[in-house]
């Protein structure tokens, strides 16, 4: 294992360390494990909370700040952040008027957050929950009852934020990010494993000549594996499983993610074959290509489509602030 860390028990405190220094703006707690931006809490905006296992960076912690998330907070790396980390996150932002969390649908999430949840109740925060299970690859997983949420996080943070920053009230806030739960799908490709610092060897065998198709963001199985083709065919696999659960007409959002290890060049290969088989059935209105929900050093890719209404179009432009998405400022 190559890798550029000090020690394996030190890569998230370090990182988040590295985060501060990098991010003056932010306020970033290492040994609490969180960050927060810089003016919070905004007296008067519903705040944003989110987090889920180190490794997948730069979510959650480089969508934090104006337009986006108010806080995130990152576990150990693919282990979900503890209940009393998620508490101090959600306490630290509450400008009196709630909070929402955004859980991605894996069950160490589901659980810490929910009973996050009731601890800020007793302390008097109103918290509401909007669970993102936009994965169509798999129904159950080694993490998950239910389908994995993966790329639309992005979509519903950003989106859900321009709304929040309006200063629109808690229940607006979580329905437009159940909105664009509801509207995105996503499937993920990876033609090699994720090497996890702390055991220093990939996660699965996946044969030079195999891909997994299907496969989740902690290198979880996905529907099968296949021989390595061409990027038309497997992006034309990808797309074709994401249409069977969701139409793809209209405006779409699209975003080609890498999965850490994945040239930009590579990225953008795929993306070309993502517009030509829409080309004619739907138009792409925006559009991301780059590393947003990574797997470590996992080579691959996966495509996050969202149905676009002229109001969440709107929301996705609003300005936005952070280290990894930003414009409109």
């Amino acid at each position: 294992m190559k890798k550029v860390i000090n020690a394996p028990e030190d890569v998230v405190p370090d990182a988040l360390r590295g985060l501060a220094a990098a991010h003056p703006g932010l306020r970033v707690d290492a040994e609490g494990r969180f960050a927060v931006r810089g003016d919070a809490p905004v007296r008067g905006k519903v705040a944003l909370v989110s987090g889920g296992g180190s490794g997948h960076e730069p979510l959650h912690t480089g969508f934090v700040g104006p337009g986006m998330l108010d806080a995130a907070c990152p576990g150990e790396v693919f282990t979900s952040p503890v209940p009393d980390q998620i508490l101090a996150a959600t306490l630290a932002v509450n400008g009196g008027t709630g909070v929402l969390h955004l859980v991605k649908n894996y069950t160490g999430d589901v659980l810490n957050f929910q009973l996050a949840a009731e601890l800020a109740a007793d302390e008097g925060v109103a918290v509401e929950s909007v669970l993102i299970d936009d994965d169509v690859a798999v129904e159950d997983s080694t993490h998950t009852a239910g389908r994995r949420g993966t790329g639309a996080t992005v979509f519903a943070e950003k989106i859900a934020g321009a709304l929040a920053e309006e200063r629109a009230g808690l229940p607006a806030v979580a329905a437009v990010a159940r909105e664009v739960n509801e509207r995105s799908r996503s499937f993920g490709v990876a033609l090699s494993a994720a090497t996890v610092p702390a055991t220093g060897r990939p996660g699965f065998d996946l044969p030079d000549d195999q891909v997994e198709l299907g496969v989740g963001i902690h290198g979880e199985p996905g529907r099968e594996r296949a021989p390595l083709a061409p990027a038309a065919e497997l992006v034309d696999r990808a797309l074709t499983a994401i249409e069977a659960d969701l139409p793809l007409s209209g405006d779409l959002l699209v975003m080609v993610n890498g999965m850490g290890g994945t040239p930009l060049a590579e990225l953008y290969v795929a993306f070309g074959e993502v517009a030509r088989r829409l080309r004619g059935r739907a138009t792409i209105a925006r559009s991301l290509v780059g590393n947003y929900v990574t797997s470590l050093d996992m080579t691959g890719f996966s495509i996050t489509v969202c149905r676009l209404t002229p109001e969440l179009l709107r929301l996705w432009d609003a300005p936005v602030e952070t280290p990894a998405l930003r414009w409109g400022r």
